[in-house]
């Protein structure tokens, strides 16, 4: 299973070719996901009825993944030990990160900076530039 993140998501509904032609092939193919942190956040960023409108297109072309006691205990383990090292990522990625890490998913992000440092998350990779 593939999760796809918030930014990869965004990307395709902004129209960007690369990033929306693999989100269609992977919708296609039946191994794209998305979490409900996700849900939330793009729920949360449409700004208007139009923008909310594709978002409620999308997420519905999606299952949505809950989460649930083991992501909880995932992502919290991710916490303790990012955090002890003093390389926290923020709330929403601990339960994205928790989420694929119970359900062996790979995640599909720009944002590799901190996902990267999420150990035994496997990310995987787009065509277009990533956030470092």
């Amino acid at each position: 299973m593939i999760v796809a993140d918030s930014d990869v998501l965004i990307d395709a509904l902004r129209g960007r070719a690369s990033i929306a032609e693999r989100i269609a092939l992977e919708l296609t193919s039946g191994a794209l996901a998305t979490t409900a942190i996700t849900a939330f956040e793009l729920r949360s960023g449409a700004r208007s009825p139009r923008a909310a409108a594709q978002v409620e297109q999308l997420l519905a072309a999606l299952p949505i993944i809950p989460f649930d006691e083991r992501a909880a205990e995932k992502a919290a383990a991710v916490r303790l030990g990012l955090e002890a090292a003093g390389a926290p990522i923020g709330m929403a990625d601990y339960m994205i990160a928790g989420i694929c890490l119970a359900r062996s998913a790979i995640l599909l992000t720009r944002n590799r900076a901190h996902f990267e440092r999420v150990p035994g998350l496997a990310l995987g990779r787009l065509t277009e530039p990533e956030r470092h």
